[in-house]
């Protein structure tokens, strides 16, 4: 009995000691924690979870394909590593080759071609933002009871009022509207002279939250207050969005520590805003179990595009870059971790694309598709769970008219059916096709990044006849695109050409303004944010016909 009576007092000291250790990892005090306990903790185990799963999505910014310790990065990521590993890994898992492309369409379920946004990004400057006839992921999770919250990265635009994230379904928002920005002071300069701040709480700039904390440990933060302020009772949805690993390249000095030896500079700054990213995906898993959440929680991990070398990133073995058709630019790190996976530590090969989350999370959150929205995403959660085949057997990566750079580019050599000048991708089953210009094609090894500076000389690049502008490979054979089989089998040229086709008869008209000389953040306080406003003269003539209709209609009750 005394035995048993020392094993006991023992276990509850070590559990006190682990619970102040668990809370102190969360950055709360003892007092926040006691607070947060007697506040939430009682409230949290009370009545029936819901049925409907905590939906948790992670985006990684510039994240190269390589560059995560299973594919076998010099990179330490434990956490992802461990992650994955214990979830389904999406190794033919694609996104789009830049930051808004792949946002949209993760927020949409549509192409690029089928919002306008075809053509490269939203810039700062311009009077644009994700199309407002467009119903988006958060909206649709609201309408079944989600509380929905968003930390991180937009670049969605935000010229007008009605484009920010808080009108566009999240029920809060905590980051940066822009594509880029200094990690601690969240100021960024689109040309010289029109420079601003770029930090955000909903939809005014968080200049009390700007204590020159690095963005990717500040967003953490603000993700550990939302899971400790809401009940695991009610379902939630997080879309977390970090700035990290896109340039500039800044990390907090600590994270040096393991990667001294790399001389390349920009691989060895890369490499530890990798392992702060690692660090921060594993502070929001232990918050997400402290709360409550993680045993009816679907985490989900996606970089937005590939790495960029010149920047550190590294897609090896793949060819190209971010910015470009290649696999090194739309071939993504994917993966699921949730303890509501049927299929455990398992390797998903089907393929996959960033518009497929939309219909997939609707479904699993007990929503309504609604049958009038065409939509490009297929539901793909019994491929992830129970390793099924997918539902998708193409992917248009995009049609761009406007990047028509390749001069050679004709008709002729689209067999009649396609102008090969126009920038264009499109998989469909094994085979993929590429026109135009693709983009920087070399491929990168690691050896690359053994000099001080960026090198070259070790890149592997392949000469093509002048003029060429289509390529096709078949990607299950031949994944890193060393092999053009474009004059060996025209008729699947022209059968893949023909599909574009028929996708390019359903694109909308390209949106991409010219710059707007109201956008200066001199002309905004200083800050980034919404500048439209309606013509004053409009107001004025539309208020002056108001007015003659009122007049009108008095007169004729006058003469009645």
């Amino acid at each position: 009995m005394l035995a048993a009576g020392v094993l006991a007092g023992l276990s509850v000291l070590s559990l006190l000691a682990y619970g102040y250790l668990a809370w102190d990892r969360l950055g709360l005090g003892p007092g926040e924690a006691e607070a947060t306990r007697t506040g939430l903790g009682e409230e949290a185990g009370a009545g029936a979870p819901s049925s409907q799963p905590h939906i948790v999505f992670i985006l990684a910014d510039d994240q190269g394909f390589r560059d995560v310790g299973y594919h076998g990065s010099e990179i330490r990521t434990p956490t992802l590593d461990k992650l994955a590993a214990e979830g389904v890994k999406l190794e033919n898992y694609y996104v789009q080759p830049m930051c808004t492309p792949s946002r949209s369409q993760f927020i949409t379920g549509k192409y690029q071609i089928h919002t306008g946004l075809q053509h490269s990004i939203i810039r700062p400057t311009q009077p644009n933002c994700l199309p407002l006839d467009n119903v988006t992921l958060p909206q649709k999770l609201k309408e079944v009871g989600y509380a929905t919250h968003m930390v991180g990265k937009w670049h969605l635009g935000f010229y007008r009022r009605e484009c920010m994230p808080t009108q566009r379904g999240f029920d809060t928002f905590f980051g940066s509207l822009l594509g880029s920005g200094d990690y601690y002071t969240h100021f960024k300069c689109d040309s010289p002279g029109i420079c601003g701040y770029d930090l955000y709480e909903n939809d005014n700039a968080a200049w009390d939250h700007d204590n020159g904390i690095y963005s990717t440990q500040m967003y953490t933060q603000k993700v550990q207050q939302i899971l400790a302020s809401h009940s695991p009772r009610k379902p939630i949805f997080l879309y977390i969005a970090y700035q990290a690993v896109h340039s500039p390249l800044q990390a907090p000095g600590r994270y040096f520590e393991h990667y001294r030896s790399i001389n390349n500079i920009n691989r060895r700054r890369y490499a530890a805003m990798l392992a702060c990213l690692d660090e921060a995906i594993n502070n929001v898993t232990l918050a997400l179990k402290k709360y409550g959440y993680y045993e009816n929680s679907i985490i989900i991990y996606s970089s937005d595009n590939g790495g960029q070398p010149m920047a550190g990133g590294s897609n090896w073995p793949l060819r190209g870059s971010k910015g470009t058709y290649w696999e090194g630019g739309i071939r993504a790190v994917g993966f699921v971790h949730s303890p509501l996976l049927k299929n455990k530590g398992s390797v998903c090969k089907e393929l996959v694309h960033i518009t497929d989350w939309f219909p997939t999370l609707i479904t699993l959150a007990e929503g309504q598709l609604d049958e009038d929205i065409q939509l490009d995403g297929y539901d793909i959660w019994e491929t992830i769970s129970e390793g099924r085949r997918s539902p998708r057997v193409d992917i248009l990566h995009n049609i761009d008219p406007i990047y028509t750079k390749a001069k050679n580019g004709s008709w002729a050599a689209g067999y009649g059916i396609w102008n090969t000048a126009i920038q264009s991708a499109i998989r469909v089953n094994h085979w993929k096709l590429l026109t135009g210009n693709p983009g920087y094609s070399d491929w990168v090894p690691p050896q690359a990044f053994s000099n001080a500076g960026p090198n070259r000389w070790h890149n592997e690049r392949v000469s093509w006849s002048a003029g060429k502008t289509v390529w096709l490979f078949n990607i299950t054979a031949d994944p890193y695109e060393r092999v053009d089989l474009s004059a060996r089998y025209p008729d699947v040229v022209k059968q893949l050409l023909q599909r574009l086709s028929q996708f390019n008869k359903t694109a909308v008209p390209v949106r991409y303004p010219p710059k707007d000389p109201r956008s200066n953040p001199k002309l905004n306080g200083g800050v980034w944010g919404p500048w439209f406003k309606e013509d004053e003269k409009k107001k004025k003539s539309d208020r002056s016909k108001g007015a003659n209709k009122q007049k009108k209609n008095k007169n004729k009750k006058k003469a009645n």
